[in-house]
């Protein structure tokens, strides 16, 4: 069953491209997370995704919020892409237990063996604010994060 809103925000810890445990519950009381479950490093639509949240960083992140990514992709592969691309956020990797986190969040596909793309905005206590989850194809709208991080923001 999805995460839905009002509820608290599945806890999870994974390894970010380099190899530093980042924890959501680590960011309670001191930041609201954006939280973005994508399917796989190096592929069309996650890459245009993942290169207009690196643009809209200034916007999205700042001391009161944080933006995570998490894949399926191992650590290393995580790497590559985000010094390919430019990405200075971090990409979590939910290599293994494989889709952990994914699976908590109900955002795995268990016939491709990846998330599909779920976005999860939660507050500074823990609780998901909002949300939205597309299917593997289908790209989000980050104006519709940059909105729900701007209404936590008051």
């Amino acid at each position: 069953m999805p995460v839905t809103i009002g509820a608290e925000a599945p806890d999870f810890a994974l390894k970010d491209q380099h190899g530093t445990e980042v924890r959501l519950s680590g960011f309670r009381g001191t930041k609201n997370v954006v939280v973005v479950f994508y399917p796989f490093a190096f592929t069309g639509v996650c890459t245009g995704e993942l290169r207009v949240l690196r643009d809209e960083l200034p916007r999205l992140e700042g001391d009161d919020t944080a933006l995570v990514a998490v894949s399926c992709d191992s650590m290393f592969a995580l790497r590559v892409f985000a010094e390919q691309e430019g990405l200075a956020f971090p990409l979590l990797s939910d290599f293994w237990p494989h889709g952990s986190a994914a699976r908590a969040y109900d955002v795995f596909d268990e016939d491709r063996g990846c998330a599909v793309r779920g976005t999860f905005v939660v507050d500074r206590s823990g609780i998901v604010r909002w949300s939205v989850i597309n299917a593997i194809p289908d790209a989000r709208d980050v104006s519709e994060y940059l909105k729900a991080v701007e209404d936590l923001r008051g």
